[in-house]
């Protein structure tokens, strides 16, 4: 929905989705213009189809100009020990913010920017969930077809643990896009309530408070 003005005809909020079932293709989202530069850079490499998947909003810098794209394996960008958020694209930036919020308040919240969505990290996901207990993910695409459901079925047959998810559920409007990502609940703030309300289940499970 990043795309703003243009409208529905112009986003795109299905397609990893689509891209991922099309076996042997590898599906990237990358977070920031060097992460980009690094998976196109790979991608011409090494044979195999690619989908990097782009957006037009303007994003913060994450990566220094030393970092090295590793396809298939996600990048921990925030360590932590109550939760994990799982983002894409130019979400992972924000969940960098949510992060530093909830650390303010007294959640110690890992990141991982899970730049690959095809192949998935499996083992990064399913290390999140037994070492921090919860997780929620985040991504400017459907919840129910995109990472938020990948990540699920992981969690589902590994390590179940309490989830949440930040993310679409249908087509947005024509807009900007930070009135866009505001309006649909794609924040910092959005990703902090959700976090705070899975930890607040894997506590309840376990009888911590």
């Amino acid at each position: 929905i990043s795309v703003g003005p243009d409208g529905i005809s112009a986003q795109a909020i299905e397609d990893l989705a689509l891209m991922c079932s099309l076996p042997g293709v590898n599906v990237i989202c990358p977070a920031d213009v060097v992460e980009t530069r690094q998976a196109i850079e790979f991608a011409a490499k090494t044979n195999g189809p690619f989908y990097i998947r782009t957006g037009r909003a303007k994003i913060p810098v994450i990566y220094g100009d030393d970092y090295v794209f590793e396809l298939g394996k996600a990048d921990v960008l925030r360590d932590g020990s109550d939760a994990t958020v799982i983002a894409v694209g130019l979400l992972v930036s924000t969940a960098i913010e949510a992060a530093e919020t909830l650390a303010n308040e007294g959640i110690d919240c890992r990141v991982l920017n899970m730049a690959t969505v095809s192949p998935l990290d499996e083992a990064a996901i399913t290390a999140a969930a037994r070492e921090t207990g919860a997780i929620v993910t985040a991504e400017e695409h459907l919840i129910r077809t995109g990472v938020s459901a990948m990540v699920s079925q992981v969690v589902g047959r590994t390590v179940p643990v309490p989830m949440g998810a930040v993310g679409l559920d249908g087509y947005a409007e024509s807009g900007s896009p930070d009135e866009l990502l505001e309006k649909y609940g794609l924040t910092a703030d959005a990703i902090v309530e959700e976090v705070k309300s899975v930890v607040a289940r894997k506590r309840g499970a376990d009888g911590t408070s």
